[in-house]
């Protein structure tokens, strides 16, 4: 079933110049784009506090996120739909294993992150945007949709585990939110 929705996702790769483009632009300027929209909200205003608050936690979950992945693939070396034949990659390829997705995990710790604060309709479009991108990992053959679905989980397990011990209001919350 992974290869197959995989290759469903993946068969238009190629053939549509304007779909290509599209998801080559998610796959590109996705979590960056995601990470610029953090950082900004540190001089949001209204409930300036809490946002900044919010943005720590997807900082933090962003980077657990990612170590944790990093330790992954020290013990799965799962090879990448494209070198088993699964897909048609229309981006360069990569140097590491497939599972689990650095993009999915960096875009779904952040919308977890806001979804789980007050900020949810920010989360909401968190959200929608970390679906494409890894909607985009898959379609640029690059993941199996397995791989996001991973990466996905691990973005939001760090997500809560940073919002359980990374409480609003604490000394630490307050010295680092009045930064700047």
């Amino acid at each position: 079933m992974d290869q197959a929705i995989t290759g469903w996702i993946n068969g238009p790769a190629g053939e549509n110049a304007m779909l290509d483009a599209v998801m080559l632009a998610l796959t590109e300027f996705g979590v960056p784009a995601l990470i610029l929209l953090v950082v900004l909200q540190w001089w949001r205003s209204g409930e300036r506090q809490h946002a900044r608050h919010t943005a720590v936690v997807a900082g933090l979950a962003f980077l657990i996120g990612l170590g944790v992945n990093q330790l992954i693939l020290l013990f799965l070396h799962r090879m990448r739909p494209y070198d088993a034949g699964v897909s048609h990659l229309i981006i360069s390829p990569s140097a590491d294993w497939s599972f689990p997705s650095d993009h999915a995990t960096a875009s779904f710790a952040i919308a977890a992150s806001f979804l789980m604060s007050r900020l949810k309709r920010l989360g909401a479009v968190f959200l929608a945007i970390a679906t494409a991108v890894c909607i985009s990992r898959v379609y640029v053959g690059t993941h199996y949709i397995s791989d996001v679905a991973g990466g996905a989980v691990t973005g939001i397990a760090a997500a809560v585990v940073v919002g359980l011990l990374y409480r609003e209001g604490t000394r630490l919350d307050r010295a680092v939110t009045s930064i700047l």
